[in-house]
């Protein structure tokens, strides 16, 4: 396939993808400030975000990381549908039941006994509704996972108003209104793809199963890992900042799960372009290295403009919480330059997606994890709860430089490493400029984002414009 045919598909499901996910993600950021107001207290806003996590680390432990392998062998041509479908379930199943047989370890996790029936609902569905997505991901019916997106946001929209402000549900609430939309979502993917015909008991297949989990169950502790560099620092907060400056834990839990709010726009990025980028990853064959080089420049550079702006605007853009929420602001710049990069090792992941790699995946996301619990431990006593952000984006930075190296085995993907260094030093000045207050901080922030902005015009500009004409050009010519 042409260079200019592979960016216009990649473009295509890139916009397909944005319909679907960015009214997902919109309703997050959406419902950040509604919830401080509808809860109040940063405490109870502390606690909504730590019961969250705990689902956030139990849905890749049931679903044995599944949903990987479902859309890598579901693009397979050479395996059957149904089997990659029916071997999916089995693997959520097993899982399901083995966690309600660990109940008696789970209830050792903080706030885990209290919310389990809610936790334990919300984890059967979400994996159920991530099976029936990704095979229909892997189908490449793009547009019902667009329309299938906006629906489920506009559902848990309204359960979650439901929940909070007419039942007054607090942090169940919140999660049921999740199981709700989730499982509402499920059922419609399920119904509209028709997806039953690919679900048979005859479809089972041993021998695929084992090549399924062979590759997916690596990536449960890579999973793991992720959650450890980015979903524990609430438990290390929760741990060990009581008491600092006169707060409890939950205190500070709450503000740092406010300081995710803005760096949430970064993740939006990262989801969109990685879902509709892991199709054209598999399935683009020719060319493969300069198509991966160019999407490449062109992805850092956009995350690079958004992160500098994040971080400009982090100040005023928390009046629009609850007042007692504005010191929030002193968590996003470092949170937003650790989300840059785990939006860079998202792409890079994608090289051992393609090769079937995923131990790869594994050991790099493990020495991270391993990286953000000792810094962890190093910089709370030193710096607060806001060490947790420094903390976080070293460990990313460390997964980034190992995936960066071991990769070169399997794509020779041009970093463009001296445009990533200078971008690198701008974004991390305009933060030190902004966590330290020097004088005149505004203007020496606003020069840089406009330095970052125009260091990388051009070439966004160029690509943008090579993808939405110049296939059409020659075309016409």
């Amino acid at each position: 396939m042409p260079l200019d045919a592979k960016y216009k598909r990649l473009a295509n499901n890139t916009l397909l993808f944005a319909v679907s996910n960015f009214s997902a993600k919109l309703l997050s950021i959406v419902l950040q400030p509604y919830i401080t107001f509808a809860m109040g207290q940063v405490e109870e806003v502390g606690i909504t975000k730590l019961v969250q996590n705990i689902g956030s680390l139990l849905i890749p432990l049931v679903s044995m990381g599944v949903s990987y392998a479902i859309i890598r062998f579901g693009l397979d041509e050479k395996v059957k549908k149904g089997a990659v479908f029916t071997d999916g379930l089995v693997t959520i199943l097993t899982g399901f039941v083995l966690m309600l047989c660990c109940y008696p370890l789970l209830r050792f996790i903080p706030l885990f006994a209290e919310y389990a029936p809610f936790l334990y609902i919300h984890v059967l569905v979400s994996c159920l509704r991530t099976w029936c997505t990704q095979f229909v991901r892997s189908r490449q019916l793009n547009r019902l996972v667009a329309v299938d997106g906006v629906l489920c946001s506009a559902t848990n929209l309204g359960f979650t108003i439901l929940f909070l402000s007419g039942f007054h549900m607090g942090a169940k609430g919140y999660v049921l209104a999740i199981i709700c939309s989730d499982a509402l979502s499920a059922l419609f993917v399920f119904s509209i793809a028709g997806l039953g015909r690919y679900l048979r008991a005859r479809y089972f297949s041993a021998a695929l199963w084992r090549q399924m989990l062979a590759y997916a169950l690596p990536m449960v502790p890579a999973q793991i890992s992720f959650w450890v560099i980015n979903a524990s620092d609430l438990f290390f907060v929760q741990a060990m900042c009581g008491g600092y400056k006169d707060q409890t834990g939950e205190y500070w839990t709450g503000l740092l799960g406010v300081g995710y709010f803005l760096p949430t726009i970064l993740s939006v990025l990262g989801t969109i372009f990685y879902e509709a980028w892991q199709l054209s990853a598999v399935t683009e064959k020719e060319g493969r290295q300069r198509f991966f080089s160019r999407v490449f420049g062109l992805y850092q550079s956009l995350l690079f403009c958004c992160c500098s702006g994040i971080i400009l605007l982090c100040r005023p853009l928390m009046f629009i919480f609850k007042a007692n929420f504005f010191d929030a602001w002193q968590f996003v710049p470092m949170l937003a330059i650790g989300t840059l990069f785990s939006c860079l090792n998202q792409f890079l992941n994608s090289i051992y997606m393609v090769e079937k790699r995923s131990t790869l995946s594994l050991y790099t996301m493990l020495a991270g994890a391993v990286v953000n619990c000792l810094l962890n431990w190093a910089f709370i006593p030193l710096m607060g709860p806001v060490g947790v952000t420094l903390a976080s984006f070293l460990s990313y930075f460390v997964v980034f430089i190992l995936r960066a190296v071991n990769t070169r085995g399997l794509l020779r993907l041009d970093y463009a490493p001296l445009r990533l260094s200078f971008n690198l030093a701008m974004v991390l000045a305009e933060a030190g400029l902004m966590i330290f207050q020097t004088p005149y901080w505004p203007l020496w922030c606003t020069l840089l984002t406009a330095g970052v902005c125009a260091f990388n015009f051009q070439g966004v500009l160029g690509i943008a414009l090579q993808l939405l004409g110049k296939g059409r050009r020659r075309r016409r010519a």
